[in-house]
């Protein structure tokens, strides 16, 4: 009996532990060398390069400089971004196999109200959207289908995976795994 016990307790351990890292799999990201991303906001003009990781922490400068970048450019309004968001970017980034890449952004964080108006205008603005905690964004990469980015997010199972290819872009976001399109 204490031997099933014991094979049923590291059992459930090992299932505890593997459903973590399902809920983490930015984490994978983990320990891969500095990571740098570049953008261009479609709404200011405003372009941005930066490190935003070293290899061994996030940098808080850089987290900052990023934080404002993807403010909400209706209000001014700005929220912390969920650093993991920049890790499944530059993950994606790495996928696609091009060696330089700025990703268009036409949504970054957006205050309540900005989600309040876009909701009233559009079907596809969710009214608990992640945007509004800082945890997703909507980039297009030029020169890149909409679809084969869509594809290789995908592919990750990192977060939430939208394609909208009437508007150009693709959501991504650091909540649990699902995926929708149109």
């Amino acid at each position: 009996m204490i031997a099933t016990r014991s094979s049923r307790r590291d059992f459930l351990r090992t299932a505890a532990g593997l459903s973590l890292l399902g809920a983490f799999p930015f984490s994978a990201f983990a320990n891969s060398g500095s990571r740098e991303l570049e953008f261009l906001h479609t709404h200011t003009g405003e372009r941005l390069r930066l490190e935003y990781h070293d290899g061994h922490r996030y940098l808080d400068d850089a987290l900052a400089e990023a934080n404002h970048f993807l403010r909400d450019f209706r209000t001014g309004d700005l929220h912390s971004m969920d650093p993991r968001l920049f890790d499944y970017l530059w993950q994606v980034q790495r996928q696609t196999g091009k060696e330089k890449i700025v990703w268009q952004v036409i949504s970054g964080y957006r205050s309540p109200r900005t989600n309040t108006m876009l909701r009233k205008r559009s079907k596809g603005v969710a009214k608990r959207s992640l945007h509004m905690q800082g945890r997703a964004i909507d980039v297009r990469i030029e020169g890149l289908d909409t679809r084969q980015l869509y594809r290789t997010a995908l592919a990750l199972r990192c977060g939430g995976v939208g394609c909208y290819t009437k508007s150009r872009f693709v959501h991504l976001d650091t909540g649990r795994f699902r995926t929708w399109g149109s």
